[in-house]
């Protein structure tokens, strides 16, 4: 059938299974949006606030349902606002495709009205980056960006459509999705083998997880290989809910702001299995002493990460719950009580602690938990909200933690939180927020209102930047410099002139009713939670330090007490 440029793309959407998509109109994109009110029957969309938040919303739909997020925009600046939310993905191995527009064939480099070279812009912070210039070859170009999205390592990738080609006719003919299948074919029985002998010769296991083995969807072969070989279990902040976070052998976070167990019990293990993590600076600390005393057997679905930061003693690539499915049929079942009973010691000595006497993020999160019994869907922003969100709250199962953890980026939660919820609207959705980073995207709260889906917000508000005061606190000699956030921004105002309801906490006892009001409201709920600005995350380790040497407020103490 002959359709334009524009109705092609609209016809490629529907045709990979897509149903909802994050963006915001202009000029250049005018086509393709006027097709989509055509199509408005098959497509949702979700006019944001800011592409940013399109970006973020459509990572978080992925993150949440494991389809490809879409958002779209236009050509210039509206292209470049895509730019963090592409990293963001990136870096976290989402998938996604961004859709944009450019300037007429005739007009590119001319440094045409909202002209730029965003597929070149975006080359390094995408699996791969298209532009189309021909009408013949827009579908296929499409469907490519889907196939390349979702397959290996997933990721995301830009699509940019001359203004042209999307009011150009051509022929379209409907084609059936071509079929992702796991990445199987790099896997080596030699490799399979070594891992064997290492498991059957370990005496104190210890299994990582990373966000791989989210992506991979291995929990239920995790769970199996944690009972079987008898073995704690850590995550880094990607792979939370990939193990139940409520289970014996889980024993938290490892890294920087991972528990003393974790980090003590990582060093002291003899063999540490890796699912699906990068050995981020974050989780290693120093990278040549990290695991010190183990042998380390990496699993990952992309080659480029083994040796890339940690050297390993074995490594096998391939899809993580194929990998694991296989490795199962091998191994013995093992039991390591001395092992497992030092563990739980090493848990019971050094739980995590926080001040019962005033209002907290931790009491806070504690209680969110509580409420929703672990059945929600976290998102957040970054910084010490972001830490606290990691250790307090108990992720039962996977994609129910969204973060920017590769990146890094302030903003990123609210938009996310859309995303899930349009994906997930049947999911309790919470996303938590320093006042630092709430009010680099707080506008989206216009877009959660006029979605018209109930949605929480919590604001941890110290009045400072919490993370990088946390720093210049034991770093900076307390020079706090332009980390106070000592002017009048009303957040329960501001919110409520978006249309939504808020509520100001200022006292512990106030947590709980207001928790109660905000997850039974039938729209968008603002907490504007007020904490003391010299709270901090710990345990900590400091950057660069062996992960043995995690700190938190007794040990500064007791160091201050021997001075």
């Amino acid at each position: 059938m002959q359709l334009t440029g524009a109705e092609i793309v609209v016809e490629c959407l529907i045709e990979q299974g897509v149903d909802t998509v994050f963006g915001y109109p202009g000029g250049a994109i005018l086509n393709v949006y006027d097709a989509l009110y055509k199509y408005q029957d098959k497509i949702y969309h979700v006019l944001t606030s800011h592409e940013q938040g399109a970006s973020h919303a459509a990572d978080g739909y992925a993150r949440a349902t494991g389809k490809v997020g879409v958002c779209l925009a236009t050509s210039g600046p509206g292209a470049t606002n895509l730019v963090t939310g592409i990293a963001t993905a990136m870096m976290d191995s989402v998938p996604m495709v961004a859709i944009t527009c450019n300037v007429g064939k005739s007009l590119l480099g001319k440094d045409s009205f909202q002209e730029v070279d965003i597929a070149g812009i975006v080359m390094p912070i995408t699996k791969h980056s298209f532009i189309v210039k021909d009408i013949e070859s827009l579908a296929d170009t499409m469907r490519k960006a889907f196939y390349i999205a979702r397959s290996g390592r997933p990721g995301p990738v830009l699509v940019d459509v001359t203004k042209d080609v999307t009011g150009a006719v051509w022929e379209y003919e409907p084609r059936r999705p071509a079929t992702v299948t796991r990445e199987v074919g790099n896997i080596r029985k030699e490799d399979l083998d070594s891992a064997v002998e290492m498991i059957k010769a370990a005496k104190q296991p210890f299994i990582f997880l990373g966000g791989g083995a989210v992506i991979s969807g291995a929990s239920e072969e995790i769970r199996e290989l944690a009972r079987k070989i008898d073995a704690p279990v850590c995550d880094s902040l990607m792979g939370k809910g990939a193990f139940p976070g409520d289970d014996p052998l889980y024993t938290g976070m490892l890294g920087m702001h991972g528990t003393k167990a974790s980090n003590l019990g990582v060093t002291k293990s003899d063999l540490l299995i890796v699912l699906g993590a990068r050995f981020s600076d974050r989780v290693t600390g120093n990278a040549n002493t990290f695991a010190k005393n183990a042998k380390i057997l990496q699993v990952d679905v992309d080659a480029a990460e083994i040796n890339k930061n940690v050297m390993v003693d074995t490594a096998i690539v391939g899809d993580v719950r194929e990998v694991l499915r296989r490795l199962l049929k091998e191994i013995p079942e093992k039991k390591h009580p001395e092992w497992i009973s030092y563990i739980q010691e090493l848990k019971e000595n050094y739980p995590l602690k926080y001040d019962h006497t005033q209002l907290t993020g931790p009491y806070i999160i504690e209680k969110l938990y509580e409420l929703t019994k672990g059945d929600a869907i976290i998102t957040t922003d970054v910084g010490q909200h972001q830490m606290w969100a990691a250790q307090y709250y108990k992720y039962k199962e996977p994609r129910t933690l969204l973060t920017s953890g590769g990146l890094g980026t302030m903003g990123y939660g609210l938009g996310a939180a859309i995303g899930a919820k349009t994906g997930c609207p049947d999911k309790t959705v919470v996303n938590i927020a320093g006042d630092g980073c709430f009010r680099m995207n707080m506008n989206e709260i216009a877009t959660a209102v006029r979605c018209g889906r109930p949605l929480v917000q919590i604001v941890l508000n110290n009045h400072v930047l919490g993370m990088v005061r946390q720093w210049q606190t034991l770093f900076y000699g307390k020079r706090y410099s332009h980390t106070i956030l000592d002017d009048s921004v009303d957040f329960v105002k501001v919110s409520e002139a978006m249309g939504a309801e808020a509520i100001r906490v200022t006292k512990m006892e106030e947590v709980e009713p207001a928790l109660k009001r905000a997850l039974s409201a039938s729209g968008p709920v603002v907490l504007d939670c007020w904490i003391d600005q010299n709270l901090s995350v710990f345990p900590m380790v400091p950057a660069g330090a062996n992960i043995d040497d995690v700190f938190d407020e007794e040990d500064m103490k007791k160091d201050e007490q021997s001075i």
